[in-house]
């Protein structure tokens, strides 16, 4: 999976696939319009006033992709701006490339600096007031930072292993020479993730299931650098028991050109990867990692507390009150139906969002 999504010279992401709208593969919830921003934008001025108004205060925007959260966020005008460092962190260099194209983007060291001496000899510190500042990157911030990371859709594509049942033990399945499943007794540690994950839980013969591995250690990465603030994990997410239910099939997609792909294993970097995120799994890695639950809703349940419903009330009552031509009615009308999208509980609604925090004031 790493290499299918990520290798420099093949892989899916590397070559420019991934979201949007005409020519891309899936579309996520920043590509349906700028209402998913507007609101990203109030939460992250929710945390900017809990955690007393930082400046700089850093926005990490994990698996930026072409920068169109980046894009709405700004347009957004957060009141934080002044104090605003957004860091789009995208690990595809094509992808990089387009954010250069759609955002008005700074070097790290200009959009996370400047910084000065309080005193001679002193240790420099960031100076205030030198917000908005968006910058590319191709992984975390290396220092620690007071701010928020909001991860949409990224950690469904993080490379995991699949266990399946086997007795009263673990088999793991790999990828074998001809790009053939081999099954291999699991190994130690494996058998350890896998029965603590299914705890309290009956596990039928040959049930498969994904271990995060790749999670864990980026949540790691996320504890190590975050010293005061939130994660906002947006995805598909599923409780063990429903991942069971499902099987394999249920839980293991692909995408290409708008629609599903095949088999994960035709055609390597041809086509995107994705596992739905086990509820259970991310609630452990976190905890390992330092980070405390907040809150979980689905995405339309967290739209609304942000506000959703009085912003698409106002634009509904625009657009009947203008004439059908009218420009500002047209912009109305689409908030409107970004709204229905957004909230669809069979397509985006339905997205599970977990809020991670740590060090909060």
């Amino acid at each position: 999976m790493e290499a299918a999504l990520y290798d420099p010279a093949g892989g899916f992401f590397a070559t420019g696939g991934g979201p949007g709208r005409s020519g891309s593969d899936f579309l996520t919830s920043p590509e349906v319009g700028g209402l998913f921003g507007i609101l990203v934008a109030r939460w992250v001025d929710d945390w900017w006033d809990r955690l007393g108004r930082p400046d700089p205060y850093l926005v990490v925007d994990a698996g930026a992709g072409r920068g169109q959260l980046a894009r709405a966020v700004r347009a957004a005008s957060p009141r934080c701006s002044e104090a605003l460092r957004y860091v789009l962190v995208e690990r595809s260099a094509a992808l990089r490339e387009e954010q250069h194209r759609a955002l008005d983007l700074e070097p790290a060291e200009i959009a996370l600096g400047p910084a000065a001496a309080p005193e001679p000899g002193e240790t420099p510190e960031p100076v205030p007031g030198h917000g908005p500042a968006f910058t590319p990157l191709s992984d975390l911030p290396a220092g620690p930072f007071t701010g928020v990371v909001v991860a949409n859709e990224l950690l469904d594509n993080l490379p995991f292993r699949i266990v399946e049942r086997s007795g009263d033990g673990w088999a793991e399945i790999r990828v074998g020479e001809g790009f053939g499943e081999v099954v291999v007794p699991a190994d130690q540690a494996l058998t350890g993730e896998a029965d603590a994950l299914v705890r309290g839980v009956e596990v039928p013969e040959g049930a498969r299931l994904p271990i995060h591995t790749a999670m864990r250690e980026w949540l790691a990465e996320v504890g190590a650098v975050l010293r005061r603030g939130a994660v906002a994990v947006i995805d598909y997410g599923a409780t063990v028991e429903d991942l069971l239910a499902r099987g394999q099939e249920g839980w293991l997609r692909t995408y290409q050109a708008q629609g599903r792909g095949g088999s994960p294993l035709d055609a390597p970097g041809s086509q995107d990867v994705t596992a739905d995120v086990c509820l259970e799994a991310l609630r452990r890695s976190a905890t390992q990692a330092g980070l405390t639950v907040m809150a979980e809703a689905t995405q339309a349940e967290w739209l609304r507390s942000l506000g959703l419903e009085p912003l698409v009330a106002e634009a509904r009552a625009a657009w009947h009150a203008r004439s059908v031509n009218d420009l500002e009615a047209l912009k109305a009308r689409s908030l409107v139906q970004e709204a229905d999208a957004l909230t669809d509980p069979a397509g985006l609604g339905a997205h599970r969002v977990v809020i991670l925090g740590r060090g909060e004031r």
